[in-house]
């Protein structure tokens, strides 16, 4: 215990002396939270819009106005016909093109049924789909001159306004986490090897697992501040709180960081250069964010992909940051995670202590 308490202090007074780990320590979250959320968002805004209205009635009027009241739509033409129409979506200043035929306005007031037509540039799968999908709840909320026997109220349950940001920010703050507890890691034995320094430890009598526990524990305590540091900023600027417990993020969170941590110190330890422990990372680090439902969601993945997603820790941790965000989760709601990142850390760690060749 004693070794392990110098062997800490060691580690600790080389952290602070680092010309530049301080720094990027408080500099990249910072830089990630306030730039990133702004950039990652997938709410389709100024869709440019071409309204083809072949009725020019007062309802198609009405319906005109209503597009262009909700927020998401631009419109930049009224062509006469849709083949004017779908010459702006080929030239590019056109995203979608909504078509009123004739008799619109007149079909509504007799109750009958009224179709339009909607044209989405396809281009751009997501802005297509996204912009066809605003027109469809345009459409279903537009008022009939006869009332419906029925009437259809929709619930959001979670995020009421469907924004992105409180769904995007509590997965970034995972995806900082994983970069700075793997990457750090990942660069310290490797960097003593380099410098020489690792021989002078191999000389002495230090237990391989209090040699590891000193290399893992300040990554994973930095983890801890990077991740109450993303708190602070989600609440500052975005005004975004957990529904849950942060005592249940915190007992996840030790747990992902004690185990992407474990994992950056395997890379380190079969690394003979920074270069290559840098590459094997960054291959890694990509292949748990694309596959972790960061940007799209696992259950659109193929199924043979999925069933990789079951062995990325970082999946289950943005589970578990996402449910407690928005739907205030708790310990007993996700005892799936809890026993994957588990049974992740306790491997990660043994497989860092064993991998490490300590020579006499």
């Amino acid at each position: 215990m004693k070794t392990l308490r110098f062997l800490l202090e060691k580690e600790f007074k080389m952290l602070l002396r680092h010309s530049f780990l301080p720094k990027i320590i408080i500099a990249f979250p910072t830089i990630m939270m306030l730039l990133l959320p702004w950039a990652a968002d997938l709410d389709v805004r100024d869709v440019r819009l071409a309204v083809v209205d072949r009725d020019r009635s007062s309802l198609s009027g009405q319906l005109t106005r209503a597009v262009e009241a909700s927020g998401h739509f631009r419109l930049v033409a009224f062509p006469a016909d849709y083949l004017a129409a779908l010459e702006g979506v080929a030239s590019g200043t056109v995203d979608a093109v909504l078509d009123i035929p004739p008799r619109f306005g007149e079909e509504l007031e007799r109750g009958e049924s009224a179709r339009v037509f909607i044209a989405p540039n396809g281009v751009n799968g997501t802005k297509g789909g996204l912009a066809a999908a605003y027109l469809y709840a345009i459409l279903a909320d537009f008022p009939s001159p006869r009332p419906s026997p029925v009437t259809v109220t929709t619930l959001h349950r979670f995020n009421p306004l469907l924004e992105y940001k409180p769904f995007m920010v509590p997965a970034l703050m995972v995806m900082l986490v994983m970069l700075l507890c793997g990457f750090l890691p990942a660069l310290n034995i490797v960097g003593e090897k380099e410098s020489g320094t690792i021989e002078q430890v191999n000389v002495t009598p230090v237990s391989k697992l209090a040699f590891i526990a000193s290399k893992l524990i300040p990554y994973w305590l930095i983890g801890f501040l990077v991740l109450s540091y993303c708190f602070l900023l989600a609440y500052l600027f975005y005004g975004i709180a957990p529904e849950g417990s942060f005592g249940t993020i915190y007992l996840f969170a030790l747990l992902f960081g004690l185990g992407i941590s474990g994992a950056g110190l395997i890379v380190s330890n079969h690394s003979s250069t920074m270069q290559q422990a840098m590459f094997v990372m960054f291959f890694f680090l990509m292949l748990f964010v694309l596959m972790s439902g960061f940007f799209s969601p696992v259950e659109s993945m193929p199924d043979w992909a999925q069933w990789i997603t079951a062995f990325n820790p970082l999946r289950y941790f943005v589970e578990v940051v996402r449910g407690v965000y928005l739907r205030g989760c708790g310990t007993s709601d996700l005892v799936d995670q809890l026993l994957a990142l588990l049974a992740f850390a306790a491997i990660m760690n043994a497989w860092a202590v064993w991998s490490y060749r300590k020579s006499s």
